[in-house]
């Protein structure tokens, strides 16, 4: 077996291939949370648009995929459907919530440091906003569309949905007796 084909009695005709990149989720469930709460929100992203897609979407593509055999074979793109930059993103969020939410680009140390975050993550940083938001994953596809015979759901649904659930209220301060 070479290194491309896949184990056991897989073939190439037999699987389904999800991709995605950033995810809806990043802001309410991730590393952004606690900026977005903080209504700050430092990132080494610049203005490179991303189609920021909806882990409910992938969820469902997934679904589709693990339970109708007509996926097999299949590659998909799974994007939102429109660009949007971090400080776009951002934005919407505050209008969702209520509140002003500054975006300010930093450096990935820069954004490290300001956050916190070790030394051995910095790497990781630099890698993740320098070489995988360049620039090659801005455009919008098609898939959550052939996948599921409906659009993805656009980021500003997402943000109104977290916004009204109560997603970005931050945690009550516990009090000691």
């Amino acid at each position: 077996m070479t290194s491309h084909q896949p184990p056991g009695n897989l073939t190439e005709a037999s699987l389904t291939i999800l991709r995605c990149s950033w995810f809806d989720q990043n802001f309410s469930e991730n590393y952004l949370l606690e900026p977005i709460l903080d209504g700050l929100v430092e990132s080494p992203a610049g203005s490179v648009a991303e189609p920021f897609g909806d882990a409910d979407d992938i969820a469902d593509v997934a679904v589709a995929a693990l339970t109708d055999g007509r996926h097999a074979g299949q590659l998909y793109e799974l994007t939102g459907p429109r660009l949007l930059t971090f400080a776009d993103a951002v934005a919407e969020i505050g209008r969702a919530f209520g509140r002003s939410i500054r975006y300010v680009p930093v450096s990935p140390r820069e954004c490290s440091a300001a956050q916190g975050v070790p030394d051995a993550v910095i790497a990781l940083l630099g890698y993740l906003f320098t070489e995988v938001l360049d620039g090659r994953n801005a455009h919008v596809t098609d898939g959550v569309l052939r996948a599921l015979g409906r659009a993805p759901r656009d980021f500003t649904d997402y943000a109104g949905w977290v916004a009204g659930s109560g997603g970005w209220q931050p945690a009550p301060a516990v009090v000691a007796r």
